[in-house]
């Protein structure tokens, strides 16, 4: 299982794999056929109040990851799927913010490290 992260905004390419999309909105001014997205699971990114709460602000990170974490609990469906097509092979999860360290499909990316192991 091989979990890559990108922006949305980099170009796609094959060693991407399955390209799934971790942000609730899609991103601006990039068309599907750009994003060449395989699967949105749009319940999966953090809820809007945790992600207006964080704002990307760095000293909120460890708290953040926290709360994400309890809600993808929350979602053993969505999950399991996901889980599923990692075991396919490579996934890219991608994502739209400009911080590049602490976003949420690194705190994803975490929780499955965290689930899996």
């Amino acid at each position: 299982m091989q979990i890559k992260i990108k922006r949305a905004y980099e170009a796609p390419d094959e060693e991407d794999g399955q390209r799934i999309l971790v942000d609730r909105l899609w991103p601006r001014g990039i068309s599907k056929e750009r994003a060449r997205i395989d699967f949105w699971p749009k319940e999966l990114a953090p809820s809007t109040e945790l992600r207006r709460w964080y704002d990307h602000s760095p000293e909120k990170w460890p708290v953040f990851k926290a709360r994400y974490f309890e809600e993808l609990e929350t979602k053993p469906v969505l999950m399991k799927e996901l889980l599923d097509r990692l075991h396919r092979g490579t996934v890219t999860f991608v994502y739209s913010s400009k911080e590049r360290r602490l976003n949420n499909a690194v705190a994803i990316r975490d929780y499955i490290d965290s689930i899996t192991r």
